[in-house]
């Protein structure tokens, strides 16, 4: 499983990459790597919300334009998801680890400022579930073989600044 995880990794940076041979101008392919901060909870019941559970993610990303405007963008991501309950004598903590494919629409009002919604699908690569009482007798800690799908929305806003590193080869 994690080879094939590093071979679809390797794979997505090599076709991404392939669009980034000039410099990139606004309107151009590029890739890069990208990462933030989760905030997950999970609504069970209709009703109840757990606690938040904060983690991080971090992968990369390849994005087209369609028009001045719009931009398609593609993302490979390791992400911590989960929740939390917690009362006043025990708590529960499940933590999930995915790899995640957005598929994310972005919006730019101008050249640095976008917006971006779209999809999700996610896979489970490992699963681990907690259980910290007041009383230590009744303490456990199990991990699960993950075999889930997630799905989701996305949405966000974002800033990218006009600096642009380009490696040149001057040949004689």
């Amino acid at each position: 499983m994690k080879k094939q995880i590093v071979v679809l990794a390797v794979l997505f940076i090599t076709v991404m990459g392939l669009n980034a041979q000039k410099a990139a101008k606004t309107t151009e392919s590029n890739f890069g790597i990208k990462g933030g901060y989760n905030l997950a909870s999970v609504k069970y019941d209709g009703e109840a919300e757990t606690g938040q559970r904060h983690g991080f993610n971090v992968g990369f990303y390849g994005e087209s334009f369609i028009n001045e405007v719009l931009a398609l963008q593609i993302e490979f991501q390791y992400s911590q998801q989960g929740y939390e309950i917690r009362n006043d004598n025990a708590t529960f903590t499940q933590n999930v680890n995915y790899i995640n494919l957005p598929l994310l629409f972005n919006i730019y009002p101008n050249k640095n400022f976008f917006f971006e919604v779209g999809p999700q699908i996610g896979l489970a690569i490992s699963h681990k579930e907690e259980y910290d009482s007041a009383f230590n007798l009744f303490d456990t800690s199990q991990e699960f073989n993950p075999n889930k799908f997630d799905y989701g929305v996305n949405f966000g806003v974002g800033f990218k600044t006009d600096s642009v590193y380009v490696l040149e080869q001057d040949t004689i």
